[in-house]
């Protein structure tokens, strides 16, 4: 499913789209608080024009950008000038060598994609340390209220619940979420900076129920040698 950059910016210049984008970056910066970014390295998946690239590298990571698109290539590129390494690659087959990053960043891009298995595949490849998953819930009341049968872009999206993707990054990595949320428990007209909304979407809620889920998985005693993701069916015992 493409977007193009333009697009994809005017979204986060709505009144919605600037709340959701602070209550996302709490989020994320929440999750990556946990890695130490000084002289790490990061890879992001999907990077679009570096909007969450950015905040990362502000955190003081050194960033790797890969975006299938070209008009968000020019578009992150015009953002980070020589601050950013950025490459025009399919997700699902990345340029790099196994363990070429410590971490390998995700977010809101499994959804969009024609193969998440695959794509979560190569992020565990390239990644040494861990991973940081961020998507659009599926079980969310803002997918019942105001994506499901609406007819537009996101309802084209191929949203996962919490459980699926939760499962699917084990099957590719070998690993359980050291940590998980989600923010924005309602639907889309409560994403405003009224107090009472306001105080209700300042909160981290469980990862099954807000409209934006984030998970760490850190890989604590290396990467299994062979990922479950490998095995087309289970292995069999014996």
């Amino acid at each position: 499913m493409a977007w193009d950059a333009e697009r994809y910016e005017s979204w986060f210049d709505t009144d919605e789209g600037r709340f959701a984008l602070e209550r996302e970056a709490h989020l994320l910066q929440s999750l990556a608080a946990g890695w130490p970014s000084r002289c790490s390295t990061l890879l992001e998946i999907g990077c679009g024009t570096g909007l969450f690239l950015e905040m990362l590298w502000q955190m003081g990571f050194d960033v790797t950008g890969v975006d299938k698109s070209p008009s968000m290539i020019d578009a992150a590129r015009k953002r980070f000038g020589s601050r950013a390494t950025l490459h025009q690659a399919d997700g699902t087959l990345l340029p790099f060598d196994d363990d070429s990053f410590d971490y390998v960043f995700l977010w809101s891009v499994l959804e969009f994609c024609d193969d998440a298995d695959a794509m979560l595949a190569e992020a565990c490849r390239v990644a040494e340390k861990g991973l940081l998953v961020g998507f659009l819930n599926r079980q969310s009341l803002y997918y019942w209220r105001n994506v499901r049968n609406s007819g537009g872009t996101m309802s084209r999206a191929n949203m996962f619940s919490w459980m699926r993707l939760r499962h699917k990054v084990w099957r590719a990595s070998g690993f359980h979420p050291v940590m998980a949320g989600s923010v924005l428990p309602g639907p889309l007209p409560t994403w405003k900076n009224s107090f009472f909304w306001k105080q209700v979407n300042s909160r981290f809620y469980p990862p099954w129920l807000g409209a934006f889920s984030a998970m760490r998985v850190d890989f604590q005693s290396g990467k299994p040698l062979t990922p479950l993701f490998a095995w087309r069916t289970e292995p069999e015992l014996g």
